[in-house]
């Protein structure tokens, strides 16, 4: 996992394992004596952390680093995060279709499935069937019993306290759902493994986390927005996914720009019941072109239908115009365009009002790309998620002591 921001670490005696291990993770210090540094540990206390975080597993020695000093003398050996000692699960829900993977600890996607899985089923259903699928993909990736977490993706707000939908216009019959407990029941009723940690999230957050951390790692202020079904945005500052209060940062799709559809949120004027992939799909079938969904326009765009270029690219001023707004607000280096629309004319659109909408100083130093991960995004973002909460020093410690190292 890349572009992870270094977390405060106690110095002065009172740094623990974790909080070397986060010191290692992150790249601020490799070596024993870089670790005796920082902390202001000594030799055989920095000697004794270790050995714990060698004997869970969760460290290794690498190859020797360049020699310190000019007098020549043995390379430091230099010391790695073993990410193969575990895997995570991670999927993404749509509301329609879902993607689910086995990741090694450092993101890479050991196994991966997508088919057709419909939100509106419920999640006892939904849920029932993921566990199903990871235990299919945790035998095709050979590591049944090695799972240490599990991160979801869902297209919806999220209380990240509870791992509870707030209220999702899209998610009929999720709202305050648990879906934290009943992912991990099925989860082990597949697999047989032991309950593990889930957590939960925005599609679009998760999406920004994994496409910042793997493209634009020192990005301070990074925005993707996701254009398929509905319209949401992903904000992360500083290394780290913003939520708001409860959840609902982000949710520009009910932003209201002054049109009289009404959106499937109950109101009127919604911009994703004017310009999201679901709506180019209703204006494309009222014209007799066969499309029921984004992933139906996303197909028209590369085939290079003129009638859906011409309407995505429509779709992208009003989401342009918005987007306008919201780089003046936060402005952002990174604005990624992700999602069923994201296509050159849908872009050109956006460019087209962002650019004269925003004041130019908001857009002096900004890059207005697509995304780079594309349907795996988040995916790594999910695996990324629960990797930073399961290894950051408080839970790591907690961890070490429950393996009795």
């Amino acid at each position: 996992m890349t572009g992870r921001p270094g977390r405060a670490v106690r110095s002065g005696g009172q740094a623990g394992a974790g909080d070397l291990l986060e010191l290692v993770r992150s790249g601020r210090a490799v070596t024993r004596g870089a670790l005796q540094q920082v902390t202001g540990l000594s030799r055989a206390t920095v000697g004794q952390r270790l050995d714990r975080l060698f004997r869970a597993g969760w460290l290794r020695e690498g190859a020797g680093g360049p020699v310190g000093s000019p007098l020549g003398g043995r390379p430091s050996i230099t010391l790695e995060f073993d990410g193969s000692h575990a895997v995570v699960l991670a999927a993404d829900l749509d509301t329609r279709h879902a993607r689910a993977a086995v990741l090694s600890l450092t993101g890479e996607i050991l196994a991966e499935h997508s088919g057709t899985l419909v939100v509106e089923d419920g999640p006892e259903a939904v849920l029932g069937e993921l566990g199903r699928w990871f235990a299919e993909l945790l035998e095709k990736a050979g590591r049944p019993a090695e799972v240490c977490g599990i991160g979801l993706a869902v297209p919806g707000p999220v209380d990240s306290e509870t791992g509870r939908v707030v209220q999702p216009p899209i998610m009929p019959g999720w709202d305050g759902y648990d879906i934290t407990g009943r992912l991990s029941r099925a989860c082990t009723e597949h697999t047989g493994a032991p309950p593990v940690p889930v957590l939960v999230d925005n599609d679009a957050n998760l999406m920004a986390y994994g496409e910042q951390r793997a493209g634009h790692p020192d990005c301070g202020a990074f925005v993707l927005v996701k254009v398929s079904t509905g319209i949401g945005a992903g904000v992360v500052v500083d290394g780290s996914i913003y939520r708001g209060i409860d959840g609902g940062a982000g949710d520009i799709g009910h932003i209201r720009v002054g049109a009289d559809a009404l959106c499937r949120c109950g109101s009127y004027g919604c911009l994703a019941a004017v310009a999201s992939g679901g709506a180019v799909a209703r204006r494309l079938a009222e014209s007799g072109v066969p499309a029921a969904s984004g992933s139906d326009v996303r197909d028209l765009l590369a085939a290079g239908h003129p009638q859906a270029a011409a309407l995505a690219r429509e779709a992208g001023r009003l989401v342009g115009d918005v987007l306008a707004t919201v780089v003046t607000l936060l402005n952002p280096g990174v604005l990624m365009i992700a999602g069923d629309l994201a296509g050159t004319p849908f872009l050109t659109g956006v460019r087209e009002l962002l650019y004269q909408r925003a004041l130019p100083r908001s857009t002096a130093h900004l890059d207005v790309v697509t995304s780079r991960l594309g349907e795996r995004a988040a995916l790594i973002g999910a695996g990324a998620l629960v990797v930073e909460h399961l290894y950051a020093p408080e839970r790591a410690e907690e961890r070490l002591l429950a393996l009795g190292v």
